[in-house]
């Protein structure tokens, strides 16, 4: 089985794992319709998600390591960041900006295209309290694998600035692979 697709099913395995812990969570409220419950925050503005730590689903059992240094898929992903780096000062670079943002509420607008209608706090409050709370889950899953294989960020290489540098710090501490934004998007 190729790499690409070894990554397709691992990232179908924990879609499915987080869309079932979800939807036995369950996403009604105590508070009736119109309002979602109070969710603790883990640190400011991120929610607590639906599985505790112990629940998540184990990146490093389901995510096959990352490329080797010097192997085709290696070649293809430094060529990827390569085409990304060329759109610097365009429109997508831009989009890429304000996709990077996975802050609530920012985020809810970066999905509202998606389902062509306004996802919003107060005109879907459901809908944005699953996304939060399934966003801290997905983006908490990817920490095993993410700390294990501890592959560096494209820009630690290649030395070029990236789309959010406020984020740098932060991104520099934190593995590249397997991708939090790939796992909530």
């Amino acid at each position: 089985m190729s790499y690409m697709m070894k990554s397709r099913s691992a990232l179908f395995a924990v879609v499915a794992l987080l869309t079932y812990a979800v939807l036995s969570a369950g996403c009604a409220s105590p508070g009736g319709p119109g309002q979602a419950a109070a969710v603790p925050e883990i640190r400011p503005g991120v929610l607590a998600g639906y599985l505790p730590p112990t629940g998540l689903p184990n990146s490093l059992a389901l995510v096959p390591p990352p490329p080797a240094a010097g192997s085709a898929a290696f070649a293809s992903d430094e060529e990827a960041s390569r085409k990304a780096l060329a759109l610097r000062g365009t429109p997508r670079w831009k989009l890429a900006t304000e996709d990077a943002d996975l802050a609530f509420p920012q985020a809810a607008g970066t999905f509202s295209c998606a389902v062509n209608a306004p996802i919003t706090e107060q005109e879907t409050p459901h809908l944005y309290m699953l996304m939060r709370r399934a966003s801290t889950d997905a983006g908490r899953s990817t920490s095993a694998a993410k700390d294990y294989y501890n592959r560096p960020r494209p820009f630690m290489a290649n030395k070029e600035p990236i789309c959010t540098p406020d984020d740098e710090g932060f991104l520099v501490k934190n593995g590249s692979y397997p991708s939090g934004h790939s796992a909530i998007g």
